[in-house]
């Protein structure tokens, strides 16, 4: 017997789905664990197997194409069967479910109120205005173009040439509207074309716009900065990636010492439920990372437990399969810490919208060569510049600064992070 086969809810944000690839035609045979069709959610491309052993009947979204969950992906069933009821069905539900829903009374309909008297009306004669017809510069009796002394010195003075300005004045003459008109509208004086390109939103795209503007607009955001002295989490850094076969980030000692600093500071690593709020005990890092259609948050999990050259080799895993949009749902969910960096970029600074249900993200800019005073003396330092966004109805101004505080201190003192 024919059975529909749904889209599927492939993540925890997934509302619709684009079918980037199907791996059968209408009349193959489909066995059960076998790979479908290629689905595009807001996060990755994700293979999608059959559940169930038939003939594909039916495809009822073509490749390329979006389909909301639980909407008709493809029928399955026994060679020759007729789907056509199965389809009408589920073209009447919508319909059928609407009819069950009870009417809305309908409102009082207030009497109409008497139309005033039409008051006279003057009658008025309107003249067809004019149309004006742009006119081709005239050439005076000695073969130069006819232009007022005000309207060649304008041109004169913007580099314009008379020959190809309209004159609009008696006789063809070119007057100092003439000029300004033509300087308002250089585009079509030199013959350019505007454009423009309309690309259509990705799933990835339209979940983040949709995310953020909720955390942006519900949750009360606010913003701590602080400066570390990052000199010995350099000089940590080549000890450690001396090292053979060792690859150890700045990045990844960030991810560290804010593991270590959620320990520290519990109420940091919370989220905010609505009527309660979450603390967790655990410490699972979310790390952006920047791909072609948007930006996906692997999590670090117990980040707190693992080695630098652990969480240096689980990050730099998670940004190939992020790119090549391999990265599965488990790899993406259950954050309860953010990460944003853009130092690699050269970005200094910069303030992060944060990433539900985390109450904080840390947004980290780039190591700069700077001026810096130590022991009564300006000497050459190397500076990180740090970004807290708190949600306040979770993390309090004193709290977060507290944990700040912890990050710096792990920071430049690398070695407490070894230990």
């Amino acid at each position: 017997m024919a059975e529909i086969v749904r889209m599927p809810k492939l993540s925890d944000t997934m509302t619709e789905g684009v079918v980037a690839e199907w791996h059968k035609n209408v009349g193959d045979q489909v066995e059960s664990g076998e790979v479908l069709a290629e689905i595009e959610t807001d996060k990755a491309t994700m293979e999608f197997e059959s559940f169930q052993d038939g003939v594909l009947l039916h495809i009822g979204v073509d490749k390329g194409a979006t389909a909301a969950v639980d909407s008709i992906l493809a029928i399955l069933g026994e060679a020759g069967e007729d789907v056509a009821g199965l389809l009408a069905a589920e073209a009447e539900a919508p319909a059928a479910a609407a009819e069950a829903a009870p009417a809305p009374a309908p409102a009082p309909v207030p009497a109409p109120a008497p139309a005033p008297a039409p008051a006279p009306v003057a009658a008025v004669a309107v003249a067809a205005a004019p149309v004006a017809t742009p006119q081709v510069p005239m050439p005076s009796s000695n073969g130069k173009v006819k232009a007022s002394p005000l309207a060649a010195r304008l041109a004169a003075e913007r580099g314009i040439d008379l020959g190809r300005v309209s004159g609009t004045g008696e006789g063809g003459r070119i007057v100092k509207r003439d000029i300004e008109g033509f300087v308002n509208a250089p585009a079509a004086g030199l013959g350019a074309v505007e454009s423009s390109t309309d690309v259509p939103v990705t799933q990835m795209r339209k979940t983040i716009a949709r995310r953020l503007a909720e955390s942006k607009f519900t949750a009360p955001h606010f913003y701590l900065k602080l400066s570390v002295d990052m000199d010995a989490a350099v000089e940590a850094r080549k000890a450690i990636n001396a090292q053979e076969g060792v690859k150890v980030s700045f990045n990844d000692m960030v991810v560290k010492a804010v593991s270590l600093a959620l320990k520290k500071h519990p109420a940091v690593n919370s989220a905010w439920m609505d009527t309660f709020v979450r603390t967790n005990d655990h410490v699972h890092i979310g790390v952006a990372v920047a791909v072609e259609d948007g930006l996906l948050v692997p999590v670090v999990r117990h980040a707190d437990r693992k080695s630098l050259t652990e969480i240096g080799a689980e990050v730099k895993d998670y940004a190939g399969k992020a790119r090549d949009k391999k990265l599965q749902p488990s790899d993406w969910e259950g954050n309860t810490f953010t990460i944003s960096n853009l130092g690699m970029f050269g970005i200094e600074d910069f303030t992060a919208i944060i990433n539900p249900p985390d109450a904080c993200i840390l947004a980290v800019g780039g190591i700069s060569d700077v001026p810096v005073v130590r022991d009564g003396q300006v000497v050459p330092g190397k500076v990180m510049k740090l970004t807290l966004s708190c949600d306040h109805r979770v993390v309090d101004g004193a709290t977060g600064a507290a944990f700040m505080q912890e990050v710096k201190s792990l920071l430049e003192h690398p070695v407490r992070m070894l230990a």
